[in-house]
């Protein structure tokens, strides 16, 4: 009923850049909050980034700077630009989406199936 589908990761040298996409399945008529995970082998998920349904945005500390999180509300796409990638940024980056109107209802809270960046040093 409702998919999320990421796009963008793959292998890249340090100091590199990759740009995430994330769409949501036409079904979709409107998302409220939306933001990008991440986990790496072993370790637990984590926020990388936020972007509220005001547009307001948030980062961890250890991606402030280099990571920009945008989303295009009228075709439901979420990006996520990373630069200045580092070995330790590599991990399974999940799309995440929070109030969702489709035309099947309305879902509290989706996840994408996510896309694997490495980052070789």
């Amino acid at each position: 009923q409702v998919q999320l589908v990421e796009s963008g990761g793959g292998l890249v040298q340090a100091g590199g850049s990759l740009r995430l996409s994330c769409t949501a399945s036409e079904s979709v008529f409107s998302i409220n909050a939306m933001g990008w995970y991440r986990q790496a082998p072993g370790k637990q998920r984590e926020l990388v980034a936020h972007v509220s349904g005001g547009d307001k945005t948030t980062y961890r500390d250890a991606v402030k700077g280099r990571f920009t999180i945008s989303r295009d509300n009228a075709k439901n796409i979420l990006y996520l630009q990373m630069n200045g990638l580092k070995p330790e940024d590599t991990a399974v980056y999940y799309c995440n989406a929070r109030g969702i109107v489709t035309t099947y209802g309305h879902f509290d809270d989706y996840w994408g199936q996510g896309t694997q960046v490495t980052v070789s040093s």
